[in-house]
């Protein structure tokens, strides 16, 4: 009986904290409006492992095609340490109190990956800073684009950001040697906001389909509110098909070469936002040089999809890591505060640098070139763009 009440103690918390970000969500007002702003400020968070190497070829990069408006005081780039596996770990935070100030400072944010402990690593069982990151920012909307036009491929993907299983993932308990619990929250005001998302986006794009993936059909309470929520908002957007794929079924489809250049849009909770991204990325060449965006109303943070590699920086190979990753983000960055001619030229020079021309090839070794040499290259390029 003991150990049923604690349990009852423990999952009560975990509601009552749920309702007060409920309240949250429910006081927030409209998306920042960057144009209104007298000065963006951008945080650059290198994080750990390769991620300070590649974030700091990303800020040279932004930097280059800001200048005029840096010098202009109306961009300013913050170099925010502190977000190492070895300071979350001192401070037993997934993000320590200081850091979290510094970050709520910026309006946007361009991060490198960070080592997220797992059971049984050398490390204490700190929570992943993202997850962290995407709760206390509100960061709701997790966006992956992938495009591979010769394959027929031109995908957006809305994960929900702050939800699902990943919400509580540290908050999981052994209720006896025999029996662990872990949980998955949703909510009304976290399926609405991610569903309008999918649509509004769909509907400034151009595009005309939006689909929704769970598993409804087995877990019926969670994925069948985000399912059923989803279906209510596509009333609002008659012009818009929607129709909604179970997760274990839509990972083939997205291989099969006769039904995957039929999907546009994708809206999805956390976990299987999670997966299938990392999936799609594999065919615009994997993780490695993918991007994406983290979304909310008064923040966003921009990142590389892939990890902190720290393999890499024990072999002293971390200034050969793949920039292109975290230069897509910076891209996505720009596009999302107003600069969308300079993020244009910047997917313009990284297809050019990654795909037609190639001059440079990065192999995560001493036989490829250096993040810096990589960055240099696309600096250059970028210059014969304007030219």
């Amino acid at each position: 009986m003991s150990e049923l009440n604690a349990a009852k103690e423990k999952f009560a918390k975990i509601i009552e904290s749920q309702l007060l970000r409920i309240e949250r969500m429910k006081q927030q007002k409209d998306f920042l409006d960057f144009k209104a702003l007298p000065k963006i400020i951008i945080g650059v968070v290198g994080g750990d492992g390769i991620g300070p190497a590649i974030t700091s070829q990303a800020q040279r990069v932004l930097e280059f095609l800001l200048k005029d408006e840096i010098q202009r005081g109306r961009a300013e780039f913050r170099v925010i340490q502190g977000l190492t596996i070895e300071n979350r770990v001192k401070a037993n935070k997934a993000i320590p109190d200081d850091v979290l100030t510094e970050l709520k400072e910026c309006h946007v944010i361009l991060k490198g990956p960070t080592t997220t402990p797992r059971k049984g690593d050398r490390w204490p069982n700190v929570e992943s800073a993202n997850v962290a990151m995407r709760k206390e920012l509100d960061l709701f909307a997790n966006v992956r684009p992938v495009s591979v036009p010769e394959k027929g491929i031109d995908w957006t993907f809305f994960r929900e950001n702050t939800e699902g299983s990943y919400v509580v993932g540290s908050s999981g308990f052994d209720v006896n040697e025999d029996l662990a619990v872990d949980f998955t929250i949703t909510t009304t005001e976290g399926c609405e906001r991610i569903a309008r998302a999918a649509f509004e986006f769909a509907k400034n794009s151009g595009k005309t389909r939006v689909t929704a993936v769970t598993k409804a059909n087995v877990i019926k309470t969670t994925d069948g509110k985000f399912l059923n929520i989803c279906s209510q908002i596509a009333k609002e957007y008659p012009e818009i098909q929607f129709d909604d794929w179970y997760i274990d079924i839509m990972t083939a489809k997205l291989v099969d070469e006769k039904r995957r250049s039929d999907f546009q849009v994708f809206v999805l909770p956390n976990l299987y936002g999670d997966i299938l991204t990392d999936e799609a990325a594999e065919f615009q060449g994997g993780v490695g040089p993918a991007g994406s965006a983290n979304l909310g109303k008064r923040y966003s943070m921009f990142e590389a999809i892939h990890g902190s590699a720290p393999r890499m920086v024990d072999e002293g190979r971390d200034k050969f890591a793949d920039p292109c990753s975290i230069i897509r983000a910076g891209a996505m960055l720009l596009n999302h505060i107003g600069y969308t001619a300079e993020a244009q030229k910047l997917y313009k020079a990284l297809d050019i640098c990654t795909v037609t021309e190639k001059k440079l090839v990065i192999t995560g070794r001493d036989t490829g070139a250096t993040s810096a040499e990589f960055a240099d290259y696309i600096m250059e390029t970028l210059k014969r763009i304007t030219e």
